[in-house]
């Protein structure tokens, strides 16, 4: 069977799609190759490395990169976790599936060191809530043939 590819795509790529790129990552097998990208490259969050190192998962390897066209020819689904980059991004090609599972910033949150890191665990646990979502998806359409 041909490797199945998904892309992770949010504004920045520092926080939501670094930890679904993780968290895919740790929960498929090889027949899945992960990528993530930015509509910018904004770097990694910290926070984010921390609250996935938390669950054994370590993202800190990861680059921080902006999404080209070549990106996105390579997806085959492109997993959207942000308003900004659904507007913002470029056309997809015909066979590249799109889903928009979005979700609010983290980084953008503000309070105390612990409210923040409260608020990354949160969407940690939210992404992880999507890219099985997305996964169950994947195995149902590879059951039924794709």
């Amino acid at each position: 069977m041909e490797t199945f590819r998904i892309m992770f795509l949010c504004t920045g790529n520092s926080c939501r799609s670094q930890m679904a790129e993780g968290w895919a990552r740790f929960l498929t097998g090889d027949d899945i190759e992960i990528r993530s990208a930015g509509i910018e490259a904004h770097g990694q969050n910290a926070q984010a490395i921390k609250v996935m190192a938390e669950v054994g998962i370590d993202i800190s390897q990861q680059e921080s990169i902006r999404v080209n066209g070549e990106m996105l020819e390579w997806a085959d689904l492109l997993v959207i976790l942000c308003e900004n980059a659904d507007e913002q991004c470029p056309i997809v090609s015909p066979h590249t599936l799109r889903l928009h599972l979005p979700l609010t910033d983290p980084a953008k949150y503000r309070g105390t060191e612990e409210e923040i890191l409260a608020e990354f665990r949160l969407t940690r646990e939210k992404i992880k809530q999507r890219v099985n979502y997305v996964l169950q998806q994947l195995n149902k359409s590879v059951v039924n043939g794709r």
